[in-house]
């Protein structure tokens, strides 16, 4: 008799059942956050061209799409809009209209599906004429301070229009604490604060940026506020300083190049981490998919589960709508 193991590590992976038994890492459709692009008009669905299969949407689709997250069991929904190039300004003074186009999605997505969360983005590259997320001075550099102050209002006006979660996504120091002290100033010591706590100088924003209208807008680059792809540690300096200063979860972006960073944070901090599946991202997986060099339902559920398996609550994913038709199946 030939000699065999005594534990055989492949009897649990023989059926589905089995399988599912055992395993260590579940995804539901409760783990996305389903981000949104926002677009004037009515009835308007554009798409992106190099985002395939996403689109900007006019306030009523996005109120019937935060219907659409109810019925699929997504929890929450992010709005990022594409400001009318003539509304932009050195200043970025439309992030402080009550009336944008943000507010107006908010108000229309609470009013349709008050169940759904509705995140919004803190940061002023939609709405700036260059394109950067803060206020430059003549050698545009972004000035920190000056941003806050704008960065603070902006938080508020998002809150007033009934926004759950407020995400500040612009790298400014000293943001967050700001942020926090002005949301209770206002009132709203119920609104979250989602942090963009590493979010890093990275190639793969590109079809974000077009989807937002803000390509090609650019002077120089995000290097002095966005993190160094090459730095770690001092992504848990940023996670610690947000966390200190009030930030209920956390963010690392992008997502898959970063999951080092996730399992980092982790590990250090008893706090909810977010992972942004950006863009570019979502691009090579549809690309991929498209050349037949793999299919794309298996690559989106995989890549979700290495999210999670590195330690994520959840995950912002333009394949959020997929996913949730899968995951509930």
């Amino acid at each position: 008799m030939p000699s065999y193991p005594a534990v055989r590590l492949r009897r649990t992976r023989i059926a589905a059942w089995s399988r599912a038994l055992v395993a260590e890492t579940v995804t539901t459709p409760a783990d996305l956050i389903w981000p949104l692009f926002v677009t004037a008009g009515h009835g308007v669905e554009e798409p992106i061209s190099t985002l395939a299969g996403v689109s900007r949407h006019s306030i009523d689709r996005v109120a019937a799409l935060a219907r659409e997250a109810r019925s699929l069991g997504i929890p929450c929904i992010a709005l990022f809009p594409n400001t009318p190039a003539e509304l932009r300004s050195e200043d970025g003074r439309e992030a402080l209209n009550p009336d944008n186009l943000i507010c107006r999605a908010v108000k229309a997505a609470k009013d349709a599906a008050p169940e759904v969360g509705v995140l919004t983005d803190v940061a002023l590259d939609p709405y700036t004429a260059d394109g950067h997320d803060g206020l430059t001075d003549d050698k545009a550099y972004v000035v920190n301070d000056d941003t806050v102050r704008v960065l603070m209002d902006q938080a508020v006006v998002q809150a007033e229009a009934g926004a759950d979660i407020v995400a500040p996504s612009d790298m400014m120091d000293g943001r967050v604490g700001a942020i926090r002290k002005a949301l209770d100033g206002a009132g709203h010591v119920n609104v979250q604060i989602m942090a963009y706590a590493a979010k890093y100088a990275s190639a793969f924003y590109g079809p974000f940026r077009d989807a937002v209208g803000s390509r090609g807008l650019l002077k120089g680059d995000k290097k002095s506020y966005q993190m160094d792809p090459a730095n770690a540690r001092e992504a848990l300096r940023e996670v610690a300083m947000d966390i200190e200063e009030g930030a209920d979860s956390v963010m690392v972006k992008p997502g898959l190049p970063y999951l080092d960073i996730v399992r980092r944070v982790k590990e250090r901090f008893d706090v909810p981490v977010f992972a942004y599946q950006v863009s570019g991202e979502y691009a090579m997986i549809e690309a991929a998919a498209a050349a037949g060099a793999g299919d794309r339902d298996a690559l989106v559920l995989e890549t979700l589960t290495a999210f999670k398996r590195a330690g994520c609550s959840g995950v912002l994913s333009y394949h959020a709508q997929v996913a949730a038709r899968l995951l509930g199946r």
